[in-house]
């Protein structure tokens, strides 16, 4: 994966839940480290799949998210839960 810059801001958009019980709604981030380890680590796995990230003009999937996780340049220490 190219370059990436983990320090900018950052907006998640989880995802709509079927029955709407989820509490889950857009949240920014001073940081993308920030908002990827909320997402990878804090919400429901079942929620990644149909999230988005938003990063300047950039838009990142779950899968998308995952792998910038999982990428050896993420800056911030990994905690938790890391499903695949």
């Amino acid at each position: 994966m190219a370059m990436f810059d983990y320090s900018a801001g950052a907006g998640l958009y989880p995802c709509k839940t079927v029955r709407r019980t989820s509490r889950l709604r857009y949240k920014r981030f001073d940081s993308v480290a920030e908002a990827l380890r909320f997402a990878i680590e804090d919400m429901p796995a079942s929620m990644l799949r149909g999230s988005v990230l938003e990063v300047e003009e950039a838009r990142y999937n779950g899968e998308q998210m995952r792998e910038l996780y999982n990428a050896d340049a993420y800056p911030l220490p990994r905690r938790g839960r890391q499903k695949n």
